[in-house]
């Protein structure tokens, strides 16, 4: 869970005891004024979400390989570092997935209709399809189902404490398991706003330049995802912004499962502790990745 000032894990321990992780955000980015720029901040904060995620999954590997009675070691700056090699070969094969392989591919299409815009939807199309298509195919490894239903407990907490209920894993588990704000979103409209920006710009003739304008483009089109699902979620009870959200919303179905109540008591003990932190303050601002 991320509120404005910290980050916390909750991991169910082979004992069945929930250990929980503390982290700060960083001031400058969080509270600072790159927090309140727009286009801006939606690039940097998702950088940083990456390696947030990824100490997140480096703690609750831990904690399933401790000893037990052993105590989890801190993260060292030499895994600081294994963190932020892998969050970078992590970005860069999914720059090489979703956007160079849908360019390189929709090449020979432009080279028989060429038509730019036919070419550039073409493009965006291939590039959700292939978001899709990863999405199912990894929900069909049971360590990634397990996965998805832990996402499904976090959702299910923040949409309880959204919505004023008692913060409590039976009360929890009686909400929807999609969320406005959820990172799977996110990635449905980067794939739909790549077909806006791409199409603006024409194709380029050179493939390399083709190949670069894909990649020098991706800040701007994070940055403009992450303004429209900020509004979206901001003005979801209004039918018109229901129905631009319906696809992402239903793309959640992909990346959730149903938890069962031991999964939701890990996501709402995440969160109570992150409100206890925060003191109250306005917490579910932040990412329900």
């Amino acid at each position: 869970m991320r509120g404005q000032r910290f980050m916390t894990v909750a991991v169910r321990a082979p004992s069945e005891e929930i250990v929980l992780k503390v982290d700060p955000l960083p001031a400058r980015l969080y509270g600072g004024r790159i927090a309140r720029l727009p286009l801006i901040r939606g690039t940097i904060g998702l950088w940083d979400a990456l390696g947030l995620g990824m100490r997140a999954l480096m703690f609750s590997a831990d904690v399933a390989l401790a000893e037990p009675g052993e105590e989890t070691q801190p993260t060292t700056k030499g895994n600081q570092a294994f963190l932020g090699i892998v969050s970078a070969i992590g970005l860069i094969a999914g720059v090489g997935l979703f956007f160079l392989l849908p360019a390189s591919v929709t090449t020979f299409f432009h080279a028989r209709v060429g038509n730019a815009l036919l070419s550039n939807v073409f493009e965006g199309v291939l590039r959700a399809a292939l978001l899709v298509g990863y999405l199912a195919v990894i929900g069909l490894m049971p360590d990634m189902r397990r996965v998805f239903m832990y996402h499904g407990a976090e959702h299910k907490a923040i949409n309880a404490f959204e919505a004023g209920a008692e913060l409590e894993p039976v009360e929890a588990n009686r909400f929807s398991l999609k969320h406005p704000r959820c990172g799977t979103n996110f990635l449905l409209i980067v794939a739909v706003m790549s077909i806006a920006v791409f199409a603006l710009l024409g194709r380029p003739e050179s493939f390399l330049v083709l190949l670069a304008s894909r990649i020098i483009l991706i800040p701007v089109i994070a940055g403009l995802a992450y303004e429209a699902i900020r509004w979206g979620a901001a003005h979801i009870n209004h039918p018109f912004v229901r129905v631009i959200m319906a696809p992402g919303l239903a793309l959640q179905g992909l990346s959730t499962r149903e938890p069962d109540l031991s999964q939701v008591e890990v996501g709402v003990t995440a969160l109570k502790e992150l409100l206890r932190l925060e003191r109250g303050e306005a917490v579910a601002t932040g990412s329900a990745n």
